[in-house]
């Protein structure tokens, strides 16, 4: 590792960037030495085969090559191989104004952890962002970003030129390797406490003539994915919970007959869906605790307990309660057949038996999710310790200079 030694790292991470790569190295020196900084660049080369570290050296940069492939793996490489206390990240493609670092240094110099550059704020330039980007998806992320993760005053989530301290970066042990890379460092940052803040900065159309590495459905889904399982408590685990009690509230008292809610009479068919609610309600909460296991043992969330509820997922009481819940179910079914067989098979009564075959088939099927649900814990959490009813982190899979890297379909 480099000695640290200077105070800025302009860090870019570079894939076939031949075209603009030059341009962008220049434009960062010459804004670091009008600033006073003593500072360098840093190409964080992902496997080019343009001779686009040839020309970044030339250009004055320096050259380190990223063995993980991906967006997330250049920077990781890069942000571990840095010489400045300060790095700035930004694309390589000339679509950021590398020519004015000031606001960046200004805001890292006066204490801030992650410094955010806001292009809503700074200006978009005709052409530069996507109808889809800039009116569908940045907005709808970053809401997404500020109401799931709880993200205060940061306005564009998805910004890819920001500043950071390098020592506190490197502590959050971030994993991401792909595009998705951009929200855990947003993303965990906040978790831990950071101080976050924004400054306005440009966009503009980059300078290749290729398609970008970005793929807005595919890249948009994996940042959408990993928010999910840093907030599976308020897109999972509560609406499930509402959505289950819900259920077995209707289902309750539709099992004793029809009820009238405002003049409108609710009965069998309500009685259906009541019993779906339950069952689609139950996923959900599971699919949320399952997310926060997957979090915590792939060392993604580290910074957050477990739900009191989550640690219960083990497959011995899991097992229990789903066995429990099929006897009962059972034992309904078998009220239904006596039923039957006393007033003939084929004559089913919807005023009688359907109320008793209805909740008591819910409840098989509520079971044996509950038995599979414990095994499929089992298997999140196999390599995994427990201690004082506390799951513990294991140890990352992979690592590579000291950050652990989880690699992606």
């Amino acid at each position: 590792m480099p000695e640290d030694d200077l105070e800025v790292t302009v860090l870019l991470p570079c894939l076939n960037e031949a075209e603009t790569l030059e341009v962008c190295v220049r434009k960062a020196l010459t804004s670091l030495a009008e600033l006073g900084v003593d500072g360098e660049v840093l190409v964080s080369d992902n496997g080019s085969t343009d001779g686009s570290p040839e020309i970044a050296r030339t250009a004055g940069a320096r050259v380190v090559h990223a063995p993980i492939r991906g967006y997330g793996g250049a920077l990781l490489h890069g942000i571990e191989h840095a010489r400045g206390r300060y790095i700035i990240m930004a694309d390589a493609d000339d679509s950021y104004d590398l020519s004015d670092l000031g606001p960046f240094v200004e805001s890292l110099r006066a204490g801030h952890d992650l410094v955010m550059g806001n292009r809503f704020r700074g200006g978009i330039a005709p052409g530069a962002m996507p109808f889809l980007h800039r009116y569908v998806g940045n907005p709808v992320l970053s809401r997404l970003g500020r109401a799931l993760i709880g993200l205060k005053g940061i306005k564009d989530f998805h910004c890819g030129i920001r500043g950071f301290d390098r020592d506190r970066i490197r502590r959050l042990d971030l994993c991401m390797p792909g595009m998705e890379f951009a929200s855990e460092l947003v993303v965990r940052a906040s978790h831990s406490g950071y101080d976050l803040t924004e400054v306005p900065t440009t966009l503009r159309p980059d300078g290749r003539s290729r398609p970008p590495h970005l793929r807005t459905w595919r890249d948009g889904w994996r940042h959408l994915r990993f928010l999910l399982v840093f907030a599976p408590r308020r897109t999972l685990i509560w609406p499930g919970l509402v959505l289950f009690v819900l259920g077995v509230v209707g289902t309750g008292l539709l099992s004793f007959g029809p009820r009238s809610i405002g003049g409108v009479q609710f009965d069998i068919n309500a009685l259906a869906y009541t019993c779906v609610a339950i069952l689609v309600g139950a996923q959900l909460v599971l699919f949320g605790g399952f997310a926060e296991l997957y979090g915590r043992f792939e060392g993604l969330v580290r910074d957050r307990a477990l739900s009191r509820w989550v640690r219960w997922l083990s497959f011995e009481r899991c097992v229990a309660i789903g066995l429990g819940l099929i006897a009962v179910g059972l034992a309904g079914t078998i009220l239904a057949l006596t039923h039957w067989s006393e007033t003939g098979f084929g004559h089913l009564d919807p005023r009688g038996t359907i109320r008793l075959v209805l909740p008591s088939a819910t409840a098989i099927a509520l079971g044996v999710i509950g038995v599979f649900a414990g095994l499929f814990a089992s298997l999140l959490t196999l390599r995994g310790v427990r201690t004082d009813a506390t799951v513990t982190d294991r140890i990352p899979r992979q690592r590579d200079g000291g950050r652990s890297l989880t690699p992606t379909a």
